[in-house]
């Protein structure tokens, strides 16, 4: 599919710019032709030499203009003057670009949602889906406050698991670069003073040696296989069956698996909970929540309640099947669904998983934290004192 740029005129007279994905420039009038407008003229965009990372927009660039829309539509601001303040409001470039370009579609008759939708990178199909659910109830005001609600809420806990993981990341990272240097620049020091001495080396010295030897003569091979192993482990959990497995090992790894499982089960509750309760089928709501899981283990188990819901089964029931969700999850979404409160059970059940994710997070760190410590004192030590029993042993000898 190319993209075309065209000028056209509405019914009332208005021109307006825009870009439109066609296969060729006849496809692109018509269906510039199907939303009623006069075209004007269609040229193919010229192809920008750019070489970007992502979209270059952030989760926050996208709450902050969720919960702007939000605002000024509830204070009653026509839709299109609301894009427009709101591409002058944002502070980064790509978010700008990206609010011009939906206006530019709404001006050109596409639904809000539509052309939410054209931007897959920015506005995921849980946002669009529940944006296309308001404009259908007419109740779009509210839909956004729940999804500006919905950001923030699913933010925070992010926030806190990266929080919780950059100490103990960091700490890993400096211990692995003081044990190199000491293997590259201190050892070698004392590797020459020992050949001088000409004498037999303790086990533990020569093991210190032997390493650092290793170390320092194979460098660039070391380096080369550590980029080896993170390109293949990339490249590894590109592939669905593979990644599946991973995902479902992470989920049974001691401390990291319940943090993981607990972090899921509070994502799947917000997300489903926030699309059923803005009107969206339980069938498709089930299906933007298994993409936006960030598990294939737990998406497979989504999408199989889904099924059974659709063999006639009670939601309950597939999620029991499912081995992931936790008992308690399933008696409370079992009683939502008898009472008729599915959305907001399932929004209560977040709630809880989500502070459930807190205190595993702390006792996570509370666990790793002394661990990495004695394993980064311990190496240290080790070397030091390996280092020193030679001189250790030449001073007895002379003492003797």
């Amino acid at each position: 599919m190319a993209v075309f740029l065209y000028k056209v005129q509405n019914a009332q007279g208005n021109q307006f710019e825009g870009e439109i994905e066609a296969a060729n420039k006849d496809e692109a009038e018509g269906l510039l032709r199907r939303k009623r407008l006069v075209v004007q003229s269609v040229k193919k965009k010229p192809m920008d030499i750019k070489i970007n990372i992502g979209s270059g927009i952030k989760t926050i660039d996208i709450s902050r203009f969720t919960r702007m829309f939000a605002a000024m539509t509830s204070a009653g601001l026509p839709m299109i003057q609301c894009l427009q303040i709101l591409e002058e409001q944002m502070e980064n470039p790509a978010m700008r670009s990206v609010v011009h370009k939906v206006t530019a579609s709404i001006n050109g008759g596409s639904t809000l949602a539509d052309a939410l939708a054209q931007h897959p990178k920015v506005f995921d199909k849980l946002y669009c889906n529940m944006v296309a659910a308001g404009e259908a109830g007419g109740i779009l005001e509210g839909i956004l406050v729940r999804l500006a609600d919905y950001q923030e809420n699913s933010q925070r806990v992010t926030r806190k698991v990266k929080k919780a993981m950059t100490y103990p990341i960091m700490v890993v990272i400096v211990s692995i670069i003081v044990v190199a240097a000491l293997l590259i620049f201190v050892v070698p020091t004392f590797a020459g003073m020992f050949m001088e001495m000409g004498q037999e080396l303790p086990g533990p010295t020569q093991v210190v040696m032997d390493l650092s030897d290793m170390l320092v003569d194979y460098i660039a091979l070391w380096i080369g296989l550590i980029v080896a192993v993170v390109i293949l482990i990339r490249t590894v959990l590109t592939v669905p069956k593979l990644r599946f497995q991973f995902d479902r090992i992470v989920l049974k790894l001691p401390k990291f698996g319940d943090l993981s499982t607990k972090t899921a089960v509070a994502r799947f509750g917000r997300t489903l909970g926030t699309l059923l309760n803005a009107g969206v089928s339980v069938i498709d709501a089930l299906g933007v929540t298994a993409r936006t899981a960030g598990n294939m283990a737990v998406e497979r188990a989504i999408l199989n309640v889904s099924q059974g819901i659709a063999g006639g089964k009670p939601i309950a029931e597939p999620m029991k099947e499912a081995g992931i969700f936790p008992a308690m999850v399933i008696q409370m979404v079992g009683v939502g669904e008898k009472t008729g409160n599915l959305g907001g059970m399932l929004l209560k059940v977040a709630d809880f998983y989500d502070e459930e994710v807190d205190a595993a997070i702390d006792a996570l760190t509370s666990m790793m934290e002394p661990a990495i410590m004695v394993v980064l004192g311990g190496s240290c030590g080790f070397i030091l004192i390996a280092m020193y029993m030679p001189i250790f042993s030449m001073s007895d000898a002379v003492q003797g």
